[in-house]
């Protein structure tokens, strides 16, 4: 991928701001009233900093371990008898993403970019299994040594702007960063029908940190 992506980066117009005009209401404004809103506006953007934290991943998997896409907490593991994204059977994991979680999406393997695929749909609360239908959402679809790959990007309740910096053509390195959602939100990972899923329903993960599935 030419341009690395940086949640900072992509979260600065969210933060900066805020921070800009809290610490400026409470310099200008102490004691009085201006000051206590401007320490309400800082608190907004600590907040939005927050969410738009972007810490450093250490990757350790092996080559043939696909890791988590995106941190979370696992809500399904199923077995699919045709992918919806390339023909044949895979293997799906689900990850729910609360507003609480780092949300920056990792390439589970390493590969090559074959598609990009924006869908325009609804909001749904992420924990809904419609959503997983019915949401807008972007599908990341890679050509890897193992077999064909995909991470979708579901957009949530609260969750509605979907970032791919990834464009199709792009190499990506196992763990590399290429995008995030905004706001809370749902993450798929789908893996070839042979791969060895090692986590389960209620596992909380974490991108480039957690192995997800060994690939043969």
């Amino acid at each position: 991928m030419n341009t690395s992506f940086c949640a900072w980066r992509a979260g600065a117009p969210y933060y900066v701001p805020p921070l800009a005009i809290g610490l400026a209401g409470l310099a200008l404004g102490w004691p009085g009233p201006w000051a206590w809103l401007g320490g309400l506006v800082l608190l907004a953007g600590l907040a939005a900093l927050g969410f738009f934290r972007d810490p450093p991943r250490v990757i350790s998997a092996e080559p043939n371990e696909a890791i988590a896409p995106a941190d979370g907490k696992v809500v399904a593991v199923d077995e699919l008898e045709d992918s919806p994204h390339y023909p044949g059977p895979c293997k799906r994991v689900t990850i729910f993403l609360s507003i609480l979680n780092v949300h920056v999406n990792r390439a589970p393997l390493a590969g090559t970019i074959r598609e990009i695929r924006f869908h325009p749909g609804l909001f749904l609360n992420a924990l809904d299994d419609r959503s997983s239908e019915e949401n807008e959402s972007n599908t990341v679809l890679m050509d890897t040594v193992h077999g064909p790959v995909a991470v979708r990007q579901i957009a949530g309740l609260i969750a509605r702007t979907i970032v791919c910096a990834a464009k199709e053509g792009d190499s990506l390195a196992q763990g590399q960063r290429f995008g995030m959602i905004k706001f809370g939100s749902r993450t798929e990972l789908y893996l070839p029908p042979g791969a060895e899923i090692v986590v389960e329903p209620s596992h909380k993960v974490q991108a480039g940190r957690t192995i997800m599935g060994r690939l043969s």
